[in-house]
């Protein structure tokens, strides 16, 4: 078999979904006797500290067998998501300008009485290197 029926054969039906730094790929492919299943990859990219990068990929393969038990099992896990959590991405990773929710009553109260919002301490420990 040429390089070009090989790649007609691998190359059914596919799609690709781009998702910040990951990259998902569904590819339809052909068994030795001629039935289809489905390969979904996740691609992720990582960046080394010269700049240069790589990609690490893992790979599902799904049969038709399984179709009805995935699909079932997918649709109730991310309605599960949804309903739970809704479709907003609290994640600070995804948003730039997030705050937690205790920060954003503090500076909701601090504006309604006219007070600057003072920097939290929390988690700042006072060293006195004269102890030491």
């Amino acid at each position: 078999m040429s390089d070009n029926e090989m790649l007609e054969k691998e190359e059914i039906f596919s799609k690709v979904l781009r998702a910040g730094r990951r990259t998902y790929f569904f590819d339809v492919r052909s068994t030795k006797a001629g039935d289809y299943y489905l390969t979904i990859t996740e691609s992720k990219k990582f960046t080394n500290d010269d700049g240069s990068f790589h990609y690490k990929k893992h790979k599902i393969y799904l049969y038709k067998e399984d179709f009805v038990g995935f699909s079932e099992i997918l649709q109730e896990m991310t309605n599960f998501i949804v309903n739970e959590k809704g479709e907003e991405v609290i994640s600070e990773r995804h948003q730039k300008d997030y705050q937690k929710s205790y920060e954003q009553e503090l500076v909701t109260a601090d504006a309604v009485v006219g007070e600057p919002v003072a920097a939290s301490t929390e988690s700042f420990t006072d060293i006195n290197f004269d102890d030491i």
